[in-house]
């Protein structure tokens, strides 16, 4: 096994320990892959009752999937990088579908796929470290692991306005838009790792009960949440729409800072990208979670050959210039076809769950 992700016992539970701190604990193909096997063992194993993960390090819990390794695989062999997302959501589901508490200590940076392998499961503690964020759209690509899922379930237009523009959330922000379920201070985080090691679980009870009762024992209320102060524009103008266009033109008419500081995020978004999670969402809100799976991978198998995917990892990780040239170049120059296309069938292909 890989010293990249570390499985243990310890009483009761099951640990996982993302152990990549140098590289914010990012996911690689090894690590989703022996995760998703750990987890099937776990699952069955009657001396594990609750499961835990958390990052290695203080910087992060996970920033993400390695997206400079997936823009290589990709531009050498379009199949390597989509089993690596095929197995990443692979992973995404038996968390969802995890028969027992699934605790994720988010205490640091989570993004991306970090947000996969955390906020699926029954409880996300969030600490003074927390860094939330999707911000696939400013490199070419979506929210994928589920955020067709959990994003448009956001209570007014949050999971629209958060993938569309990749806006950050600290912990008092993910607790009140439930991201997080609860918060503890991070120099409680310890004292609260080893009390819930110490749970001595009864075979016939319902093991949430102790949990969340420890968890009560140190859960404090972080300070203000800035999100409050905008959730009404968020409300207003992230909301009712049918098109991408037309909640952009709610953008252009709206007289507020916040309006204005939207549409300027969105510009320098790739165009496709928008149009995609826009989709997303919509058609996310309808579907259950392995339907949405099962389409997230149609659109990230066909993104995986698209030329934003490409410029967008190029301008913002590999050269740096941040100056994308995005192809096409603006939302109004997409055909509501072409973006469809990215939808449909992969006939033989499909992700099995």
């Amino acid at each position: 096994m890989s010293d990249e992700i570390l499985f243990e016992q310890i009483g009761q539970w099951g640990v996982i320990t993302l152990n990549r701190p140098k590289a914010l604990n990012a996911l690689t193909h090894s690590m989703v892959k022996a995760m998703c096997v750990q987890l099937g063992k776990w699952a069955k194993d009657v001396s594990i009752h609750a499961v835990m993960i958390q990052g290695e390090g203080e910087r992060a819990f996970c920033a993400g999937g390695d997206i400079r390794w997936l823009h290589d695989a990709a531009r050498e062999d379009h199949k390597t990088a989509c089993e690596f997302f095929r197995d990443e959501y692979t992973n995404n589901a038996a968390i969802y579908h995890f028969p027992k508490p699934y605790i994720a200590l988010i205490d640091g940076i989570v993004m991306g796929g970090g947000v996969g392998v955390s906020v699926h499961g029954t409880v996300r503690i969030a600490g003074d470290n927390t860094l939330f964020a999707m911000p696939e759209t400013g490199i070419g690509l979506f929210p994928d692991v589920g955020g067709g899922y959990f994003m448009p379930r956001l209570e007014g237009g949050l999971g629209l306005y958060y993938g569309l523009t990749g806006a950050r959330a600290k912990a008092a922000d993910c607790l009140e838009t439930g991201i997080a379920t609860h918060y503890v201070s991070s120099d409680r985080n310890e004292d609260l790792i080893s009390a819930l090691h110490e749970i001595e679980f009864k075979a016939d009870d319902d093991p949430y009960g102790p949990i969340l009762k420890t968890i009560d024992d140190f859960k404090s209320v972080p300070d203000r949440a800035p999100i409050n102060e905008v959730r009404g524009d968020i409300e207003r103008l992230f909301t009712g729409h049918d098109t991408l266009d037309g909640l952009l033109t709610a953008l252009e008419n709206d007289q507020s800072d916040f309006a204005a500081d939207a549409l300027k995020t969105l510009s320098r978004m790739s165009p496709t990208s928008l149009h995609l999670t826009f989709t997303q969402m919509q058609r996310g809100y309808m579907l259950d979670f392995n339907h949405v799976m099962r389409m997230e991978f149609r659109v990230v198998s066909r993104v995986m050959q698209s030329d934003d995917f490409f410029e967008g990892v190029r301008a913002l990780i590999i050269d740096k210039d941040k100056s994308p040239k995005w192809s096409p170049p603006s939302v109004g120059d997409i055909d509501k076809t072409d973006v469809k296309a990215f939808f449909a069938s992969l006939d033989k292909d499909e992700l099995v769950l």
